[in-house]
């Protein structure tokens, strides 16, 4: 895969936004098929940074009922990065 396909979009949370000031980490939400190694190479490549650490959060498809109807809701999978120290991803400057 391309890594314009293993990255969807950053996450723009607050959690994310304290974890991209304090830690050094950025978050995104990913093809669910793509492994660490990928990810690894698909930020390296796409921002041009040094990346130390992956930890990636997978949650499920489920279904919900109201009022005797099934709904489902989409699962997602989601890629906490950690960049080298003195390293950043300056894509939120300016907005």
């Amino acid at each position: 895969m391309d890594h314009t396909q293993i990255l969807l979009r950053p996450v723009v949370t607050e959690k994310a936004t304290f974890l991209r000031d304090g830690a050094n980490q950025v978050a995104f939400f990913v093809h669910p098929d793509a492994n660490k190694i990928e990810i690894k190479k698909a930020v390296e490549t796409a921002f041009n940074v040094k990346v130390t650490d992956v930890n990636v959060v997978t949650r499920k498809p489920t279904e919900r009922v109201r009022n005797r109807k099934v709904s489902r809701v989409p699962g997602w999978r989601k890629a906490y990065v950690t960049l080298a120290s003195g390293e950043k991803i300056e894509f939120f400057e300016g907005v």
